[in-house]
C-alpha cells in the first residue's frame, strides 16, 4: 500500500488529542511535523510574554492558522482545529466551530452569531474554509456538527453551501482496555471506587465532588472513595474558580479524608491501570466539547457519571452510565454566565451527584450491568480498525 505522508503542526505533535485523533493511526502512513510562518510568530509571542511577565500578545488566533507555503512536501495536512491558507490538500478536526478564531467564538455565549457581522479574520477563514485545497471538515460529535451547521446559517451562503458540503462527523477511536467487566462485592473495607481524571479540576465538577463526598461519605459513611488525579489548574473560564478556591481544594486535600486518595499527576498509562481498577468514572463537568476520560473509563468497564452538556449524551446515556441534567443553551453549554446562573448549576451538579451515588450504593449490581453495556458500546461505535479505515478514505479522496 502506498505510503501517505500526512502533516501535522509541529509544535501540536504529542498533544493528547492530536495523539488520539490523528497521530499514528494509520500503520502505513508516515506523520510529518511541519512548520509555518504563524507557528513561529507563536513562538515568538510566548517568548515576548514571559520576558514581560504577562499574556500582552495573544496567541489564541495564531494557534488556528496555517501558512507554509506549500513548502512542506506532504500529501495531506491535518489539523486539530486549525485552517490552512496555501495548495496543499487539508483537512480538520474540530471540537466547536471553524475557523476557530476569538471574534467568532466570543460570539457563541452571546447571540450565538445572529446579526453576525464577520470580521476580515473570519472571511478570510470562510474563504480557506471553502476553497479547493479543504477537503474536509471532520466533527468530534453531532453537537459540533450542529454547532457549526447553525455558525454557517449566519453567513452568506456563497460561504456555507461549500463549506456544509465538506462536514462530517467522525467520533474518536478507542481501545478497549479488558475483555468483560467481573461484578465486585462492595463494603467498608471494600469501598466503591470513583475516579475523576483532568487538570481542570474545578471545570470538570472537582468543588461539587468534594462537598458531595464529604456528605456522603463524611456525614453518612456511605462505603464510598473518591480518587483524583489532578494539578488543580486555574482555568479563566466556566466555573470561574479563584485562589482562594484553590486553597480551599488544597487545604480539603492536606487534611487526608479517609474517603479521598489523591495524585497530582499520572503518566496516562497508569491513568488506564487506576480506570481499571475503579468502579465508576466521573466527569461531572460544567464545560467540555467531548469528553476523551469518558471513553476511556468506558473502555476499562467502568461507567460514567457526566453532566449532559455538549457531546456527552452522545457516549453516555441511561443505559451505560448516569446523566446529570443542566441547564443549558441552544448550542449544549451550560449555562454559567452570571454569578447567579453558576450558584444554580454548582448546586444542581453537586445534588445530582449525591442522588446517583446514593442510588449506586443501594444497588451496587448496576456498575458491572453498565460497565459490560459501556465496554460493548465502545466496541461498537469507537473501533480503532473501522475509525482508521474511515480517515484513510479520507485522505485518499483528499489526494485523488
Amino acid at each position: 500500500m502506498e505510503t501517505l505522508r500526512i502533516g501535522v503542526p509541529a509544535y501540536r505533535m504529542d498533544f493528547y488529542t492530536n495523539l488520539r485523533i490523528i497521530v499514528n493511526q494509520l500503520p502505513e502512513a508516515v506523520y510529518v511535523p511541519v512548520r509555518d510562518v504563524y507557528s513561529y510568530r507563536r513562538a515568538i509571542a510566548l517568548k515576548l510574554n514571559r520576558v514581560i511577565g504577562q499574556p500582552l500578545f495573544q496567541t489564541f488566533d495564531l494557534n488556528n492558522q496555517f501558512e507554509d507555503f506549500d513548502l512542506s512536501k506532504v500529501d495531506v495536512l491535518h489539523f486539530s482545529n486549525g485552517i490552512s491558507y496555501g495548495k496543499t490538500p487539508w483537512v480538520s478536526h474540530f471540537e466547536t466551530i471553524l475557523p476557530r478564531f476569538s471574534e467568532v467564538l466570543s460570539q457563541t455565549k452571546e447571540a450565538h452569531w445572529q446579526n453576525l457581522q464577520p470580521g476580515r479574520l473570519t472571511l478570510k477563514g470562510l474563504d480557506a474554509l471553502r476553497g479547493a485545497a479543504c477537503k474536509q471538515i471532520i466533527a468530534w460529535s453531532e453537537n459540533a456538527a450542529n454547532a457549526q451547521r447553525k455558525f454557517l446559517s449566519e453567513v452568506s451562503s456563497e460561504y456555507s453551501e461549500p463549506i456544509l458540503a465538506k462536514l462530517r462527523v467522525l467520533h474518536p477511536a478507542q481501545e478497549v482496555l479488558m475483555d468483560q467487566v467481573v461484578p465486585r462485592g462492595y463494603d467498608h473495607e471494600h469501598p466503591i471506587r470513583f475516579a475523576l481524571v483532568g487538570a481542570g479540576f474545578f471545570r470538570k465538577g472537582g468543588r461539587e465532588l468534594f462537598r458531595a463526598f464529604d456528605k456522603l461519605a463524611g456525614e453518612e459513611g456511605l462505603p464510598i472513595r473518591l480518587v483524583v488525579v489532578s494539578s488543580l489548574r486555574l482555568e479563566p473560564y466556566a466555573a470561574h474558580e479563584t485562589e482562594e478556591d484553590l486553597a480551599w481544594a488544597r487545604q480539603v486535600i492536606a487534611g487526608k479524608p479517609e474517603w479521598l486518595e489523591y495524585y497530582q499527576e499520572m503518566p496516562n498509562a497508569d491513568v488506564l491501570e487506576l480506570l481499571k481498577n475503579a468502579d465508576v468514572g466521573l466527569l461531572p463537568t460544567w464545560a467540555d466539547t467531548f469528553g476523551l476520560s469518558v471513553l476511556e473509563a468506558q473502555a476499562a468497564g467502568c461507567p460514567v457519571i457526566t453532566t449532559d452538556v455538549r457531546a456527552l449524551p452522545e457516549i453516555n446515556n441511561s443505559r451505560v452510565g448516569w446523566l446529570i441534567h443542566v441547564p443549558k443553551d441552544v448550542l449544549g453549554e451550560a449555562v454559567y454566565r452570571t454569578v447567579e446562573e453558576r450558584l444554580e448549576l454548582s448546586q444542581i451538579i453537586e445534588e445530582g451527584l449525591k442522588n446517583v451515588i446514593r442510588s449506586i450504593v443501594e444497588d451496587p449490581s448496576s456498575i458491572a450491568i453498565k460497565g459490560q453495556a459501556s465496554l460493548d458500546q465502545i466496541r461498537e461505535q469507537h473501533d480503532p480498525q473501522t475509525y482508521a479505515e474511515k480517515l484513510r478514505q479520507i485522505y485518499r479522496a483528499a489526494i485523488a
